[in-house]
């Protein structure tokens, strides 16, 4: 057989090869991904069977996320070291198990173990996905597979949500860790029989275990103490206690990456312009986004009373939005500078979110659509260009810093935007609670009604329609402060977003 021949035949297998290398780290990317997003549709179920408060609530959510967040740098590290595909497979077993066992949780702490367990398991998974794909691709198709990869990151939040908005239109809370649980086992068997081994050959017998333990505790220790300083106060022995693990994971992070000859992130990239401005706007963009998914879809189901699917169609519009200004923000940041496209972008974010805290109870979807547009438009135009920014900082040789800076900063966002939210909603609705309400508490027979209210928006509503043709009397200051609760936490973040729109501009460079 002539080489020519044997060429023309190798080539569809290669094809087919690399199309199975495609799906397999494409569909643990939405296991992961959508696991973030999908949980948020269950909170007002969540709310009722385990009676769990909004902190409660607020762990069940962030403990995945805190739990990625912390160790996504150090376990991708150990995935370039011992080879990506044992760690990815391995992870997609402990998400599975953890999955499963989550499921027959019967109270919100058992919940919340099983979650973090679950966020052990996809940051075993997270980081080999993309730099699988960018090791086992030949130059000239890498931009293909890792484009298909981004899509699929952009898209794992809505394929979240509309399948648990789904499971939960027939069945409880329970089936949607039953559905993580089987997809885990399917995404871990798609790596083995799909996917090649691949490692960083230059990485063997290096480890910075150090930096991760002490990124770990700044991670987990921030993210703590935002959530029990609104639950129990920030002059509180835990939360005191949180912020100086913190403080002292953060110091030690910097002081011994400094010194070290292999750390898991220098700590000297953030003095390049494009690499510290463009992760603070990945942060602040995953806070905005995901912290909105946790409080938000409270408000289709509990103040529209829309059921968990039409709640999550009612934000696939913004997938239309999104995906379409993210293909010509290259254009626009060619013609007009990076720093410009990322200020607008960051500012209409800002200007979303400002518009949805203004909602009230009776708005309804159409006020909320325009504020959720216009958020999206933003998130077009920051996201590509802050990973521009990122990437475009560092040569050739460290993309592999810029991919892992990436997933942190995702991370780490998602977490402490749920905490953020979650704290500040939950600090607000309490205290935006009737004093006729709260005074329930001191007569025996409403007491199990007033913990209701006090616990939850959700629990407080289902009490509510227990009580036949007095469901007004207590649904509606229910809403009502929970309206409060929803547009306080939102100021907070547009706050945060205009702050960051201004250092974007001031500091961003004006090409990626």
């Amino acid at each position: 057989m002539s080489h020519m021949a044997s060429s023309l035949i190798n080539r569809p297998a290669e094809s087919y090869r690399r199309t199975g290398i495609l799906f397999s780290m494409c569909l643990n990317l939405v296991l992961v991904v959508a696991t973030v997003s999908a949980i948020n549709l269950a909170m007002p179920d969540l709310a009722v069977t385990l009676k769990a408060s909004n902190g409660a609530l607020t762990w069940i959510a962030d403990g995945y996320t805190v739990a990625l967040a912390a160790l996504v740098l150090p376990l991708g590290a150990l995935g370039d070291r011992i080879g990506r595909r044992k760690v990815l497979i391995a992870g997609s077993l402990v998400f599975g198990a953890a999955a499963l066992a989550a499921a027959f949780s019967s109270t919100t702490g058992v919940l919340i173990g099983w979650r973090l367990v679950m966020g052990v398991g996809a940051a075993m998974i997270m980081p080999g996905t993309l730099s699988t794909i960018t090791s086992a691709f030949p130059e000239d198709q890498r931009a293909r597979g890792v484009a298909t990869w981004s899509g699929f990151a952009a898209a794992g939040a809505i394929i979240g949500l509309l399948v648990a908005g789904a499971l939960l239109e027939r069945w409880g809370w329970e089936s949607i860790f039953v559905a993580s649980a089987i997809v885990a086992v399917a995404a871990g068997g798609a790596a083995l029989l799909l996917s090649p081994e691949t490692k960083e050959h230059d990485a063997a017998g290096r480890f910075d275990v150090v930096g991760s333990v002490a990124l770990a505790s700044f991670v987990g220790g921030l993210v703590f103490a935002i959530i029990e300083g609104n639950e129990s106060g920030f002059t509180a022995t835990p939360t005191v206690a949180a912020m100086v693990l913190a403080a002292a994971g953060l110091v030690t992070y910097v002081v011994a990456g400094l010194r070290s000859a292999a750390p898991l992130l220098d700590p000297r990239l953030f003095r390049l312009r494009g690499f510290s401005v463009g992760g603070m706007a990945i942060v602040v963009q995953f806070l905005a986004v995901f912290g909105f998914f946790f409080v938000g879809l409270q408000y289709l189901q509990l103040v529209l009373d829309y059921s968990p699917l039409k709640s999550a169609v009612a934000l696939v519009p913004v997938a239309a939005v999104v995906l379409p200004i993210s293909q010509i923000t290259p254009m626009l940041s060619r013609r007009f500078g990076l720093a410009a496209v990322l200020t607008v972008g960051l500012g209409l974010m800002a200007a979303g979110v400002a518009l949805l805290s203004r909602l009230v109870v009776d708005s309804g979807y159409v006020p909320f659509l325009v504020g959720l547009v216009v958020v999206g438009s933003g998130v077009g135009l920051a996201s590509s260009t802050s990973t521009a920014a990122v990437v475009g900082s560092l040569g050739p040789d460290q993309q592999g810093v810029a991919s892992a800076m990436n997933d942190t900063t995702r991370e780490v966002g998602s977490a402490i935007g749920i905490a953020v939210m979650g704290s500040v909603f939950g600090s607000h609705y309490r205290a935006s609670l009737p004093k006729g309400l709260r005074l329930l508490d001191g007569n025996p027979k409403y007491h199990e009604v007033a913990e209701a209210i006090r616990h939850s928006p959700a629990a407080g509503i289902a009490v509510s329609k227990r009580l036949g043709p007095f469901e007004g009397v207590l649904a509606k200051p229910v809403r009502v402060a929970f309206m409060d609760g929803l547009s306080a936490s939102l100021v907070v973040v547009a706050v945060i977003l205009v702050v960051s729109a201004v250092m974007a501009a001031v500091v961003a460079p004006r090409r990626g």
